[in-house]
């Protein structure tokens, strides 16, 4: 698997807050990881939020991949760890897939005649607690620059409460919270859009919307179209193989919903059937067990693959949490049922 890096500007070598978006060769069929863990040093003034902004990563990428390193302060020569290698989410690779936990966008683009196919990948902020971002099937409906901001009443009711009024209409500048850009889903209401406060991308700070850095929504906006599909999941553990090598990577799980079907259908491209992709959502349960939902991905990746998962490796990996994929199983040959083991590999 090759990994590159392609500029998202060149003004990234003036302004150091300035990220990158990385671009991977989408790995052969029946391959699921892209990417590599790296380390790097902080320098004086670094903190770690400017280094994961560099770097393609969100807050919580950083801190949970870095639990021992001052936030703000990581200090000149600190080694800090960029959690920059991925297990692709589940399902078909197409259009955009949000994994919400994961505070991630994957965008795999259109292969152009004979070219290479690759996904890039984002990071986000997503809806709070009580402004949840949905899950579901939708699509992008619309583009807009420099987009005005219509706050709806249960928005200005809470910043009237706070002592912080909202006019009707914000129009475009550095006091709109949708930044330059911003994409319309056809779930009402919900946008995916940049930002005018980007230290809070990688966390769940928004009213249900998907913020992106402004830099990572100005370079998207000119590369995707409408119609774009777009699938919203809730995916704390992936598993996948690298080669021979089952590799795992687990985040915190939140609370979310799944969109009720009745939506579904208005949220969809007229094209698409709609009863075909309701039934194609499974009714998410409100938080699963993680065991139960490891078990499930550890089934789902070795239907057609036999494996052996370390489960001593795993339970390790669901009590930390941190992001960070690691080596938790390997491929059975000439074996005709996947099987579990206790044993770890001594590479860890």
């Amino acid at each position: 698997m090759i990994v590159r890096r392609r500029w998202l500007a060149l003004i990234f070598f003036i302004l150091p807050c300035v990220g990158i978006a990385e671009v991977y060769d989408l790995p052969p069929a029946g391959d699921d990881v892209v990417g590599a863990i790296t380390v790097i040093q902080a320098r004086a003034d670094d903190t770690l939020i400017e280094i994961a902004r560099r770097h393609g990563l969100g807050y919580e990428d950083i801190v949970r991949a870095n639990p021992h390193v001052d936030t703000w302060l990581p200090g000149e020569g600190t080694e800090v760890v960029l959690p920059t290698r991925y297990v692709l989410p589940p399902g078909e690779r197409r259009g955009l897939i949000l994994n919400l936990p994961e505070y991630r966008l994957y965008y795999f683009p259109e292969p152009k005649a004979n070219g290479q196919a690759t996904v890039m990948t984002f990071p986000i902020s997503i809806g709070r607690m009580d402004w949840e971002t949905p899950l579901g099937l939708t699509s992008v409906i619309s583009k807009v620059s420099n987009p005005a901001w219509y706050p709806p009443a249960s928005v200005r009711a809470e910043h009237a409460a706070d002592g912080d009024p909202l006019p009707r209409i914000v129009p475009p500048g550095p006091n709109n919270p949708l930044g330059k850009y911003a994409m319309r889903l056809g779930l009402p209401g919900y946008l995916i859009h940049g930002t005018n406060r980007p230290a809070g991308v990688g966390m769940r700070v928004t009213h249900g919307c998907i913020r992106l850095f402004p830099e990572d929504i100005e370079f998207l906006f000119g590369q995707i179209s409408v119609n774009t599909p777009v699938r919203i999941i809730n995916e704390p553990i992936k598993i996948g193989w690298n080669g021979d090598e089952l590799v795992v990577e687990v985040h915190q799980p939140l609370e979310l919903t799944p969109l009720p079907a009745s939506e579904l259908a208005a949220a969809m491209p007229a094209s698409e059937d709609s009863e075909a992709v309701a039934e194609s959502i499974p009714p998410a349960p409100v938080v699963r067990d993680q065991l139960t939902a490891l078990t499930e991905q550890f089934v789902a990746a070795t239907n057609m693959r036999p494996g052996e998962l370390y489960w001593e490796v795993a339970e390790q990996l669901l009590e930390r949490a941190d992001g960070v994929p690691a080596l938790a199983g390997r491929r059975i040959k000439d074996a005709a049922t996947s099987a579990a083991s206790e044993k770890v590999p001594s590479s860890l």
